[in-house]
């Protein structure tokens, strides 16, 4: 004798959770949908601004405008004297912050012990790169372009020595006391703006190489020193190397702590009268008095064409800007391509 089926017998029922299923499906479509639209947004963001950019600066980047100095006239004036000016700032800056901000990683991450100072220091560090880079500015201002007063008519030395000491000369170069208005106060504002980015940056790519290799090298015999110079350096080598490239390439685009430290927006010449590659060479006088010259930056000849009322000088802007970018471009393709030269590399 059969038994009668249950009334749902033969019936298809729903599969539990389905409903649900669908509903991630579409919510993790419109998640999908809606990072597809940011991502070209802002690519088309982009596209505007850069075509725009290039329609304005249409027949005003020539050879000319990167070979002649700024002019009242806006057919003669050219983007040679901040190019220099740029170089030099960027590379003195590079002088004094690369070597302090690496020096300073290798201190922290192999040699000082885990303190509380130690602990205090590395958070300071990572907040002082989120600092605004104008208060770098009034600070390079203070210490650097005017010394604290130090060198005033009636500041402290005045009052103990009695002289009104205004400079010194070494090997045929005068340097003012205080620095001013020159490259060299500029730069000094700079590395500071640089130096916790260099740090963290040199940090991180130390805290990359495997304690293995420590332990290796220092197992086999070799110094605390030769471990860091021989194994450590080398293998962290293409990651501090980007983040320098990184920082200066910030440093190219800045503004806001040039002209508080006392970058010009007009400059007819380049510093220590070198306008040429070949004049390094021939005119070593002019390399040492260069540092301790007034100058302007690209950024900053931008900002006075911007300014002026001629549409003529707006065409000129949008070129200076075309310049600064392609520097930008350069300096970051070098530092992607270290990064991937590094990664293809690494054993471990």
């Amino acid at each position: 004798m059969t038994s009668p089926l249950p009334p749902s017998a033969g019936h298809s029922q729903p599969v539990r959770g389905s409903n649900s299923l669908d509903r991630s499906s579409r919510e993790g479509w419109l998640f999908e949908a809606s990072c597809r639209a940011a991502a070209w947004s802002s690519f088309a963001f982009l596209a505007v601004i850069l075509g725009t950019i290039f329609y304005e600066a249409s027949g005003a980047l020539t050879w000319r405008f990167l070979t002649s100095f700024d002019s009242a006239h806006p057919d003669r004036a050219g983007i040679l004297a901040g190019l220099w000016g740029s170089f030099w700032l960027v590379l003195l800056t590079g002088l004094i912050s690369i070597p302090l901000g690496v020096g300073a990683a290798i201190f922290l991450e192999e040699y000082a012990s885990d303190t509380w100072i130690v602990r205090i220091i590395r958070t300071n560090l990572a907040n002082l790169a989120g600092v605004p880079s104008v208060v770098y500015g009034l600070l390079g201002l203070a210490a650097f372009v005017r010394a604290f007063g130090l060198f005033d008519t009636n500041g402290p030395l005045h009052r103990m020595t009695g002289m009104d000491i205004e400079g010194v000369t070494i090997a045929g170069v005068d340097i003012p006391l205080p620095f001013g208005r020159s490259i060299f106060s500029g730069a000094l504002t700079l590395a500071l703006l640089l130096l916790p980015t260099i740090i963290v940056a040199s940090q991180e790519a130390l805290r990359g190489v495997p304690s293995t290799i420590r332990h290796a090298a220092l197992a086999l015999g070799a110094t605390r020193w030769q471990t860091i110079s021989g194994q450590v350096l080398p293998s962290a080598l293409p990651g501090i190397v980007t983040g320098v490239i990184l920082a200066l390439s910030r440093a190219i685009g800045e503004t806001a702590p040039l002209i508080v430290a006392g970058a010009f927006t007009f400059v007819n010449y380049a510093p220590g009268r070198i306008d040429s590659p070949a004049k390094v060479f021939t005119n070593p006088a002019g390399v040492l008095e260069a540092p301790f010259s007034s100058y302007t930056v690209i950024p900053m000849q931008v900002y006075s064409w911007i300014e002026k009322p001629q549409p003529a000088f707006h065409q000129l802007a949008s070129a200076g800007i075309l310049v600064l970018l392609g520097l930008l471009l350069v300096m970051n393709g070098i530092a992607v391509y270290i990064r991937f030269r590094s990664q293809k590399h690494m054993k471990w």
